[in-house]
């Protein structure tokens, strides 16, 4: 009896929980990450995703879309969160994202996404 007492009280709390409201990031959080993605769409660098370049504007609503997914989950709560998480690898292939831009060789996108974050947080 006890145990059937306990694994209901463990259902219904997981349910629960599941039915909890996504955590969204914290609003500093969150301007920081749309500054980011900002500048992305602006920047008129391409992205690669899985081997196919992508303008700024497509990278920017393919990484919402990552990062509304990782709030549902509750998942990310900073900037740097979500730039490892969210917009460092393809979470289908495990291939890294790339930033290329003008004639310059492409770099990973964790590392131009963090320089830009540190130019936001130097302004």
């Amino acid at each position: 009896m006890r145990r059937t007492l306990t694994a209901t009280v463990f259902a219904i709390a997981a349910s629960a929980a599941a039915l909890a409201p996504a955590a969204p990031l914290p609003a500093p959080a969150r301007a920081e990450v749309d500054a980011l993605l900002g500048r992305l769409q602006a920047s008129g660098c391409q992205f690669n995703r899985n081997g196919t370049w992508y303008s700024g504007a497509e990278a920017k609503d393919h990484l919402q879309r990552k990062l509304e997914y990782l709030e549902k989950k509750d998942m990310v709560r900073s900037a740097e969160q979500f730039i490892e998480l969210g917009a460092t690898a393809s979470s289908s292939s495990g291939k890294a994202y790339t930033v290329r831009c003008g004639g310059a060789a492409p770099v990973e996108s964790k590392t131009w996404l963090g320089a830009e974050l540190k130019a936001i947080r130097a302004r």
